[in-house]
Order: C-alpha cells, then sequence, then structure tokens
C-alpha cells in the first residue's frame, strides 16, 4: 500500500479527529490543520495514540484568515510535493452568536472560515494535488439544509451587511455554497485525476461543555437531549475515510454523500450552473491578493 499525504482541516475535534484516527490507522500520513496550538498539540498526541501511528503531524492554520490560509499553504509546499486528500472539514457554528462578526481582514466570519477559506486553500494546494495519482478534496455540508429547501446564496450581500445578521442562515448559507462549490471543482478538474465530493453531516455527537463551556443551562439540556438521537464522531467520520481512501470512489465525482453507500440529491437550485458560476463569481472577488489586509 503506496502512503497517502491526508490534510484535515479542523483536524483536533470531533468528525476530523476521528477521520484523523480512522486514516492514520490505515497507515496514511495526516496533518491535522487547526487554529490552536495548544489545543492542536493535545489532539496531535490523542490521535498519534489512539491510531499507534507516529504519521501525524499538526499545522495550524486559521481558516477565517486568508493570510492564516496562505502562510499555511506556503509552509505545507515547502516540505511536501504532492497531497492526496485535502478534507475541507473546518467550519465555523456557534449557536451562541447574536451579532455579526468580522475578521480583522475585513469579512464577515461565518462565510469567511465556511467557504471563502476553504475555497481559496483548495486553490493554492490544487497544483500539489495534481500530483497525486489520484488527489481527492472532500468539502462538508449538512443535513441542516433539508429544513431550507429553496435556500439561495444571496450574492448581494452574503455578509448579512444590509440585512439581519443570524448564525444559523450565515452557516446553512455558507454549506449550500459549498454544495455548489463542489460541482464546480467537478466539473473544472474533468480532465484531472482530482475528484471532488460532497459529505452531508448529519446530527453528531458534541462534547457541550468543551465546544460551548459558556452556553445557557436550557440550550445545554436541549443539546443532550439531541444527542440521544445523534450518532458518534467516529461513525460519521467513516464516510470521510471511505470518500479519502476507498479505491471504489477513485473515479466519482461531483457526487453529495450521506454515507458510504448513500448518494443524495442536493436542491435543483445547487445544479443551476448560471447560480453556480454566479456564486464562484461573488467568491473570487473575496479572495485578496496575496499580502492584501
Amino acid at each position: 500500500m503506496k502512503q497517502k499525504i491526508v490534510v484535515i482541516t479542523g483536524g483536533n475535534s470531533g468528525i476530523g479527529k476521528a477521520a484523523a484516527v480512522q486514516i492514520a490507522q490505515q497507515g496514511h500520513k495526516v496533518i491535522i490543520a487547526c487554529r490552536s496550538q495548544q489545543r492542536g498539540e493535545a489532539a496531535l498526541a490523542d490521535i498519534r495514540q489512539q491510531a499507534n501511528s507516529s504519521a501525524v503531524e499538526l499545522m495550524v492554520v486559521d481558516m477565517s484568515r486568508q493570510s492564516s490560509i496562505r502562510t499555511f499553504a506556503q509552509a505545507f509546499l515547502a516540505r511536501y510535493a504532492q497531497l492526496d486528500v485535502l478534507i475541507q472539514n473546518a467550519a465555523l457554528f456557534d449557536i451562541r452568536q447574536k451579532q455579526i462578526e468580522f475578521t480583522d481582514e475585513g469579512v464577515e466570519k461565518v462565510w469567511a472560515t465556511n467557504h471563502v477559506g476553504p475555497v481559496l486553500l483548495t486553490n493554492l494546494l490544487l497544483d500539489a494535488l495534481k500530483q497525486s495519482e489520484q488527489g481527492r478534496i472532500l468539502t462538508i455540508s449538512s443535513k441542516g439544509l433539508i429544513a431550507y429547501p429553496f435556500l439561495k446564496v444571496n450574492l448581494v450581500d452574503p455578509e448579512f451587511r444590509e440585512r439581519k445578521f443570524s448564525v444559523q442562515k450565515a452557516y446553512y448559507q455558507s454549506k449550500q455554497a459549498q454544495v455548489m462549490y463542489t460541482y464546480w471543482l467537478a466539473k473544472m478538474l474533468a480532465e484531472t485525476a482530482v475528484t471532488a465530493n460532497a459529505i452531508r453531516v448529519t446530527n453528531v455527537q458534541i462534547d457541550v461543555d468543551e465546544r460551548y463551556p459558556n452556553m445557557p443551562s436550557l440550550l445545554r439540556k436541549m443539546y443532550r437531549f439531541k444527542s440521544q438521537f445523534s450518532i458518534s464522531p467516529a461513525e460519521m467520520a467513516k464516510t470521510y475515510t471511505y470518500l479519502a481512501l476507498s479505491p471504489e470512489v477513485a473515479q466519482t465525482s461531483g457526487t453529495y454523500y450521506d454515507d458510504p453507500t448513500h448518494i443524495v440529491e442536493s436542491s435543483a437550485y445547487t445544479h443551476d450552473w448560471e447560480a453556480i458560476e454566479a456564486l464562484m463569481q461573488t467568491t473570487w472577488r473575496f479572495i485578496q491578493a496575496p499580502g492584501a489586509v
């Protein structure tokens, strides 16, 4: 078996961490990319122990900040000539957030972290992915989109500058955008050996005390009740691992997966090519030139 090089953003917790363990257990090189050096180091030690593997590394990146993403990509490319799998797992969805927040680069944080950041990172690492015998890009969406069957990305105001901010609406808009981006990527990469697929993540158990330490008691109780009907991060991570490594999907691209055996459909809007191209034109306007602040 040839060892693959796999980058997992947000690989220090939840599904990303569980996927890192599973992929490392199969003998592959895993780089967990996360925002916090301290939390990353703790996760790194845990992943290495669980996977019984030393082939796991930590690299720091803040997916909300384009300067950080560029620094990460530069550091990765200085060490590795190729990348086999890029899993865009990191996302921002803090249910406690009531007011709009912007990065120090002036972009609304949910839009920056969940959509613009992954587009930029993929673009910066694309040549390395093309050096792989069969590069794979995995984007992550949410089953919660089922509750928004007619949702469209607001291309006039994706940052909620001129409309009332809702962290739920911002989050699901960004996840809808990622599905559309995946279809665009698959078409753009059709003549290459690189594939792009999306994963629809269902309700997954979270450590409420760790993720939301200051959550009001009522919300805490609601989340704990909800967790009774949720799957474990390790169970959800099986889909990540399957799409990252399985030879069965080596030629599959532009597909939306619920689990390794279940392909799902997204809304008609997400398949509208004019809408997809309009989304990408808007997205590129948020991608700043190197060195810009």
